[in-house]
């Protein structure tokens, strides 16, 4: 496959809850959910948190056909899982959603999924969903999912947790790692399967949750600061990194104070640029041209 232009599209950004309100306009307050998007290739989505509604509504309202793709989820955390219900071309016959992810806890990534939509804590189950729903657990490694390679790597957080670098063809690759647990002795290292995973990607999606005094107090959350996402970045050589998973207590502004201490950080001169994600950003990686939906 000859390169072409790849979309990343962010339809949510935050981490732990949605947090809507006009406080945080901007950025928006919807959980995880990023999609890549290739012409002629099956969409991957990266991870089915609240975001997974407004991308449904738009394959909805582009009045696309049945809809066919892939969904690499990071863990089962409630907001990295909790958009799937909510996904409208699930309800409709014909749609195929294949979801790759860790087993954890001794249960498969459906037994996972069927113990958190079951009355009464959700009154819709697997089921019932008139789309055709593929489960299937992932080992750390290489895999060839719909159009694209995959490489699967566990990253510490709390739980299994899995990272991905996902490329169509020999065009750019995306690596994603939202939950990222910075080390606790007050060190910077990286463990080493994440520079692997990371290394000379052309974007990092990485989490940036925490400013420092916030992690001092929830240092063992499995999470990170802006800083120590640098630091990855840095570390790995990627080109962009883009800061994620923003902290729900986090409004705009101060969100527009964390990317500049990101971009002002010493090891960013390494990086060619800093983003900080939003709803409705789409990244193009052809031509790295930004725009937003």
């Amino acid at each position: 496959m000859g390169v072409a232009c790849v979309n990343i599209g962010f339809y949510g950004v935050r981490g732990s809850t949605p947090c809507a309100s006009d406080a945080n306009r901007r950025y928006g307050g919807n959980t995880a959910c990023v999609v890549l998007e290739q012409p002629g290739c099956e969409p991957i989505i990266l991870d089915l948190g609240t975001g997974l509604r407004l991308y449904g509504e738009d394959h909805i309202a582009a009045d696309r056909p049945a809809f066919r793709g892939h969904a690499l989820v990071t863990h089962m955390h409630w907001d990295h899982v909790q958009g799937l219900p909510f996904f409208k071309p699930l309800l409709t016959d014909g749609s195929r959603l294949d979801v790759w992810g860790p087993a954890a806890d001794g249960l498969s990534l459906r037994a996972a999924f069927d113990r958190f939509m079951v009355p009464p804590f959700f009154p819709v189950t697997i089921a019932d969903l008139p789309a055709d729903i593929g489960f299937h657990d992932l080992q750390e490694g290489s895999s060839r999912i719909g159009d694209a390679d995959v490489v699967t790597m566990a990253v510490p957080h709390i739980g299994a947790t899995f990272g991905y670098r996902v490329q169509f063809g020999d065009g750019p690759s995306v690596a994603y790692l939202p939950d990222h647990q910075q080390p606790t002795d007050g060190s910077s290292t990286v463990a080493p399967g994440v520079i692997e995973l990371c290394r000379g990607a052309d974007v990092l999606i990485h989490d940036a949750q925490f400013t420092p005094e916030e992690f001092a107090v929830k240092a063992n959350w499995g999470h990170c600061t802006v800083d120590y996402a640098v630091t990855v970045a840095a570390a790995a050589g990627v080109g962009r990194l883009v800061l994620f998973h923003h902290d729900p207590s986090h409004d705009d502004a101060t969100l527009d104070a964390l990317a500049d201490q990101a971009r002002n950080h010493p090891a960013a001169a390494d990086l060619d640029e800093v983003i900080c994600a939003h709803e409705g950003l789409t990244i193009s990686l052809q031509s790295g041209a930004l725009r937003s939906r």
